[in-house]
């Protein structure tokens, strides 16, 4: 198939591959994208092990704690400027109240808030700020203790990312500092354990290719492949993490001196995993010019 200069731009964009080698890359894979990626790694091609998400949509993630059940929402708007509207905020901070009664998003848009419905009051605001609206996801957590934490606030409790940390013994400072890593780090999963196995899988496959392209015999290949999967598990999961508060020790190895379990979390960025859709000011100024 033939291959977009914008597919070669979105490759190099993801991998800091360079021109051509991007370009050989998709069209070795037929212009799959994720294939592409694979590719360049594989030829020791590609910087990033793993590629974040196109964002689009704006708006906030608020989080709220009630006891032993931390409950993080995302309200989305069409532009950023709307998030800083106090009344969406006054919004949003109350869909989060209501969330922490109800277990999915269909029963949250049902649920009371001060005399309407979520969707009622949802479909008021879009009619007096002017930008559609909607909530997105929710996510719950629960513990012995629960902390949240909320990264670069726009206004009490809600931001841009939302964190949500339960956990067993130790206390809210540490919960605190877990949560300040969670936003940081961003970890696919709590262990191992929790990896999704497919995931697991197609990076063992990739590993396996690299360490193929040494040209070393199959017996040290899987030696080698030992190693560089411990090594992505400590990438990728929170408990194997280095602790941004002392890179010394591992996430898991923190929560032990400070006498604590980490049972569950939730990390939500607003629009993660939204394709932007670019626009060109320019050329829609012009085309309305031209009726």
């Amino acid at each position: 198939m033939a291959i977009t200069a914008s597919q070669v731009k979105e490759l190099r964009e993801m991998t800091g591959a360079g021109m051509m080698d991007a370009k050989k890359a998709l069209t070795e894979t037929d212009g799959d994208m994720d294939a592409a990626v694979d590719w360049l790694r594989t030829k020791g091609l590609a910087k990033a092990a793993k590629k974040s998400g196109r964002t689009a949509a704006e708006g906030l993630v608020a989080v709220k704690v009630d006891g032993g059940t931390g409950v993080a929402v995302e309200v989305n708007s069409e532009t950023d400027f709307v998030g800083k509207n106090a009344d969406f905020q006054k919004m949003v901070a109350g869909i989060a109240d209501a969330a922490t009664g109800v277990d999915s998003v269909e029963a949250l848009m049902a649920a009371d808030m001060g005399g309407k419905t979520v969707q009622d009051e949802i479909t008021s605001k879009i009619a007096t700020i002017g930008e559609n609206m909607s909530v997105r996801r929710m996510a719950k957590v629960s513990g012995d203790t629960v902390v949240s934490y909320v990264h670069n606030a726009a206004a009490d409790g809600m931001g841009k990312i939302g964190v949500l940390v339960a956990m067993t013994g130790g206390d809210e400072a540490f919960g605190r500092q877990v949560a300040m890593h969670i936003a940081a780090a961003n970890p696919a999963a709590l262990s191992e354990a929790d990896l999704d196995p497919a995931v697991v899988e197609k990076e063992r496959q990739v590993q396996m290719d690299i360490a193929r392209e040494s040209g070393k015999p199959e017996q040290v290949i899987e030696k080698m492949i030992v190693g560089r999967m411990a090594k992505f598990m400590g990438e990728v999961t929170l408990l194997g993490q280095a602790f941004v508060i002392n890179p010394d020790l591992t996430v898991e190895a923190a929560a032990k001196e400070a006498g604590a379990t980490i049972t569950a979390y939730v990390r939500m960025e607003v629009g993660e995993g939204i394709e932007k859709v670019q626009e060109d000011f320019a050329a829609e100024v012009a085309k309305a010019a031209q009726g």
